[in-house]
């Protein structure tokens, strides 16, 4: 071989190996935000993720030892519950989990914790650290941490924590200074009677807070749930108003669902108009989702009253001068028989046959919504109904009856519709027509939502399995991996890298 015919190989070779790492990394994207997007699909594009490893084994001290994994990047210790799906930007992973590991030995105690970890290593960048309201129960359960998913845009992380506010932090925690007009870090970390100090290499820093029950009279109903969806300025979250411990009586009917703030200043801009918090049947607790119907955008949220509304983006100011979001269209998601039996009774609400709320995020996929209703997992299993809506007109298109409760988001690819009920089972749909093709029974409970992704149907269960499926209308090929521990929280995947948390640990798998 002469010279110049090496220099041609070793150049073919050079631009060989540019093309097929630009291939690998084409679809590579960060997961800033609860289902990728504001459209809350819970699909992937990326290709080569590596489903081919094991989690390892855990001592009696819950340390994974290391050899015993395979094509595991890294692991990160949670707290002892973890319900707050994984984000991904800018380098950065954050999980929502609670206190039962402290990573703060001046910080103990039934905490929410938010902890943002290094992209590359699982390093644990800084935490915020949320005390409790004290309600128990009623308002914020114990121990349960944090059970929303933080959405990310530049510079800032927005939350919507267990003491139902909504903060705006540093991505860089205080490493950078203590920035913004909030400045009392130190007293909101500590619960009363307590004085630990701040951490500058450990402690968030907020930029921001909004009090929901201060400012708005909300009374959240067993813990605050949502994720916030970024339009523009504006910042949309669910309010979790809903029900008191009776479950029959609505503390604040008035009081907003879901709100608008703007995203630089925590000012509150907007409110929901549907009057849905007045025939609450438990909590407003689905998150809002956003994009466009035709050509036009709209807002989309499953209400605590068993109806999907669609809302303009923009709202409108009331007689009162309020400004406001109105419905342009809602949707009954229960069978008329969910709430009045033949008799015209009015079937009890958190009975196996009666009416359910929307508590998993509705879908936007061209043009149409899915929302699937289901209650709290501690009413048990009960009659459920997946509906297909026209995004434009609020139309029906089709809807499937023969499916349970469910909590969970749906996934829709290439005009596939997955759904996983409560009792365990994971339904395949046509998107179009709501034709069934195939169900698999994972028999145990499932709490987190699907992901498709790179030809494979992702999700977890509470018996700690990973479940993999294939993608596709043929009966799938199943496969399963022991994580060790419950899986509660949905996969996510980004830049190529896996994320499944159980209620321990978080594990980043790639190669």
């Amino acid at each position: 071989m002469n010279f110049l015919t090496t220099i041609s190989v070793r150049a073919f070779s050079t631009c060989l190996l540019a093309f097929l790492l630009v291939a690998k990394t084409m679809f590579a994207a960060d997961w800033p935000i609860w289902g990728g997007n504001g459209s809350r699909n819970m699909v992937s594009f990326e290709k080569g993720i590596n489903l081919d490893f094991d989690p390892g084994r855990m001592d009696e001290d819950e340390v994974v030892d290391m050899k015993t994994t395979k094509n595991i990047k890294w692991i990160a210790k949670l707290g002892s519950q973890a319900y707050g799906n994984v984000t991904v930007a800018d380098g950065r992973v954050y999980a929502g989990t609670n206190n039962e590991s402290p990573r703060d030995p001046a910080k103990k105690g039934d905490r929410g914790i938010v902890m943002c970890f290094d992209e590359k290593t699982g390093k644990l960048n800084w935490q915020l650290v949320i005390p409790k309201l004290g309600a128990g129960k009623v308002s914020d359960w114990e121990y349960i941490g944090i059970c929303s998913s933080p959405a990310i845009e530049g510079n800032r992380a927005y939350i919507v924590t267990n003491k139902c506010e909504v903060v705006c932090v540093d991505v860089e925690g205080l490493k950078n200074g203590n920035e913004g007009p909030f400045k009392s870090e130190a007293k909101y970390v500590n619960p009363k009677g307590q004085s630990a100090p701040l951490q500058e290499n450990l402690d968030a820093d907020l930029i921001w807070k909004y009090d929901m029950r201060d400012e708005l009279g909300v009374f959240p109903h067993n813990v605050t749930s949502s994720s916030a969806v970024i339009v523009g300025d504006f910042l949309f979250v669910a309010t979790s108003n809903g029900v008191d411990w009776s479950h029959t009586n609505i503390p604040a009917p008035l009081s907003p669902c879901w709100i608008a703030l703007d995203k630089k200043t925590g000012e509150l801009v907007g409110e929901d108009g549907s009057g849905a918090g007045k025939d609450a049947l438990h909590a407003a607790w689905s998150s809002l989702t956003y994009g466009k119907a035709g050509d036009k955008d709209v807002l989309i949220w499953g209400g605590t009253d068993g109806f999907c509304y669609g809302y303009s983006s923009k709202p409108e100011e009331d007689d009162e001068g309020y400004d406001v979001f109105n419905p342009i269209w809602k949707v009954d998601c229960n069978e008329p028989h969910y709430r009045k039996d033949k008799n015209g009774k009015k079937v009890p609400y958190a009975t196996p046959p009666g009416p359910s709320e929307l508590i998993g995020t509705p879908v936007l996929y061209e043009g149409k919504v899915y929302a699937a209703i289901g209650q709290d997992p501690e009413h048990g299993d009960g009659v459920g109904r997946l509906t297909c809506i026209d995004a434009a007109t609020g139309k029906v298109v089709w809807k499937y009856t023969e499916v349970g409760r469910t909590i969970s988001t749906v996934s829709v690819a290439d005009d596939l519709v997955y759904i996983a009920e409560y009792a365990g089972i994971v339904h395949c749909l046509d998107a179009n027509t709501g034709k069934l093709y195939w169900k698999h029974d994972s028999f145990s409970r499932i709490w987190g939502s699907t992901l498709v992704v790179d030809g494979k149907v992702l999700l977890g269960n509470e018996d700690g399995d990973l479940i993999i499926l294939d993608h596709g209308k043929k009966k799938p090929k199943v496969k399963t991996v022991d994580m060790g521990a419950p899986v509660y929280s949905s996969p996510v995947v980004a830049n190529g890298v896996l994320y499944v948390a159980t209620q321990t640990h978080l594990y980043a798998i790639g190669k």
